[in-house]
């Protein structure tokens, strides 16, 4: 840490315990969000791959149908294939770059909780029952 931006952290107010809660649960709310995408993302992935494993065998000028903005046109498969080929690999790189996105917030939601000795109700209550077994 430099000198100088250890001057700045000396000369913040510290932060109460609510801001301290209310900004680990937002972290954690963030990496809850993150899930969800790339959940769907992975969902949406598998439905490319799907299409792309079905389509690859088939004849290059065998009709296919492809939904565009809500309206189903009508291609060939050699027109299709590579479409579905190409947002299948953009996909891979979005989850890929989002998974990056999450390890990082999930580290820094661990330094947060970490830093300030915060605990989850269910590791309060899993010490209280070592507690309870010990005595």
């Amino acid at each position: 840490m430099s000198a100088a931006s250890a001057a700045a952290a000396s000369t913040e107010p510290p932060l109460r315990q609510e801001e301290i809660v209310r900004r680990y649960q937002t972290m954690t709310a963030e990496c809850d969000k993150l899930v969800e995408k790339i959940t769907e993302l992975e969902f949406d992935r598998n439905e490319h791959k799907l299409v792309q494993e079905t389509l690859e065998p088939l004849e290059a000028s065998r009709k296919a149908y492809r939904l565009v903005g809500g309206v189903l046109v009508e291609r060939t498969v050699a027109e299709v294939l590579p479409s579905v080929k190409t947002n299948k690999e953009n996909l891979d790189a979005v989850i890929s770059t989002l998974k990056d996105r999450l390890e990082t917030m999930q580290k820094d939601a661990a330094e947060w909780k970490a830093k300030y000795n915060l605990k989850t109700q269910e590791e309060v209550q899993a010490l209280q029952r070592q507690q309870q077994m010990a005595s």
